[in-house]
């Protein structure tokens, strides 16, 4: 992979930021930023709305975006909903599922929030909501799901990629264990698809969530993948205008899916870059983009691991993990250390608790933690400055 190359599709690395906080969001390169400008100046129109030209070349754009988005985790057009991110996506399905009291959602104590809130907030209605801890590497058994799974178990909500420990999680096994015992399944894959190939079918999972910005995507468009079998049966949480097909004074008919899951006016613009940050992705190659994070990832635990007083967390088996570290230097405030280290060299990283309380408070034991994840424009020359400036703080 050209790094080099690559690094000239993105104009704010030429100012000398050193950007390491890709798991919050990643940057975007000058080919999507140039498909959402034409949009806006070539062929700006509503959907699926009118007959004129604008309207039916936006239209035609918007629907092969779903068919490029789709196949990239190898999902049907139909099956993929398109919305604002990954919190969206899983809330959505909260929403839809209308749990019950005594019902029960399975999860586990290294979630991002995201994948928390939404199942916490059932409780009002009287449903549980039960845990599987990692181990002290962060990794999952997924013999734990099979023996706390019972009867009253609806679903199952998993991270792919932990955003603080970078694992990855046997998602695929744990999906395995969920058909067995006839429960649906959630994965929550906003740091999954950015770095790693997706087979929604091979996981046998009914909901996938992700996010278009941790892909060099624009903000505010995500992609939410729901089984075709789940389509028919739930109801969409949002109505309104696009999402029906006949209205009277006394109801009303939904439209087919997935546009009854789109109520309104989409991100039109959005959908299009989601759809050029894919094609780019694809260009660059998935079996690239791991092979150059591994080196990376290796660089990073290398280093750190010679610094005696900074302690990692998640496994130190760069094989086993994306290119997302998280650390504590001893004694050393994390929003401190964040602040040195874009004051000396313009190095972007992730300090506190990422979206993770529970994680760091019942696993991790720690209130806090600095998080440096790297992606396709990044360097080894990067990786050795932010090392450079920790070693000197370090003891």
């Amino acid at each position: 992979m050209n790094t080099g190359e690559i690094r000239e599709d993105y104009p704010i690395l030429r100012t000398g930021v050193i950007y390491l906080d890709n798991t919050a969001s990643t940057l975007t390169p000058k080919q999507v930023t140039n498909a959402v400008t034409e949009y806006y100046h070539r062929y700006r129109a509503n959907i699926h709305r009118g007959v004129y030209r604008l309207s039916q070349k936006a239209s035609d754009k918007y629907d092969q975006s779903r068919e490029r988005v789709a196949s990239l985790i190898n999902a049907r057009p139909e099956e993929l909903i398109f919305n604002r991110n990954t919190t969206e996506g899983i809330n959505q399905i909260a929403l839809a599922l209308e749990l019950q009291k005594g019902d029960e959602i399975l999860t586990t104590s290294m979630e991002h929030h995201s994948n928390l809130l939404p199942w916490l907030n059932q409780k009002t209605k009287g449903v549980k909501v039960g845990y599987i801890n990692p181990d002290s590497e962060g990794k999952l058994n997924p013999q734990d799901f099979r023996e706390k799974i019972s009867e009253k178990t609806k679903l199952v909500a998993v991270t792919h990629i932990s955003n603080v420990l970078g694992n990855i999680n046997p998602v695929e096994e744990i999906g395995e264990i969920c058909r067995e015992k006839n429960v649906l399944y959630l994965i929550d894959g906003a740091q999954a698809v950015p770095h790693i190939p997706v087979d929604v079918k091979k996981m046998n999972c009914d909901f996938y969530s992700f996010s278009g910005h941790k892909m060099l995507a624009p903000t505010g468009i995500g992609a939410l993948y729901i089984k075709e079998d789940q389509l028919q049966k739930l109801k969409p949480p949002y109505t309104g205008g696009g999402a029906i097909s006949e209205v009277t004074l006394g109801g009303y008919t939904l439209s087919s899916y997935p546009s009854s899951w789109e109520a309104g006016t989409p991100n039109i613009s959005g959908v299009i870059g989601f759809s050029e940050a894919v094609d780019y992705l694809r260009k660059v190659g998935y079996s690239r983009i791991q092979g150059h994070e591994k080196k990376l990832t290796k660089q990073l635990l290398k280093g750190l691991g010679e610094m005696e007083d900074i302690r990692v967390y998640g496994t130190r088996d760069a094989r086993k993990r994306a290119c997302i570290v998280t650390f504590r230097l001893e004694g050393m405030d994390s929003d401190d250390m964040a602040g040195i280290l874009d004051a000396r060299e313009q190095i972007c990283v992730r300090s506190g608790f990422h979206c993770a309380m529970p994680l760091f408070k019942n696993i991790l034991k720690e209130k806090e933690g600095i998080r440096a994840s790297a992606y396709i424009y990044n360097t080894r020359e990067e990786i050795e400055k932010l090392l450079t400036v920790l070693g000197d703080y370090s003891s």
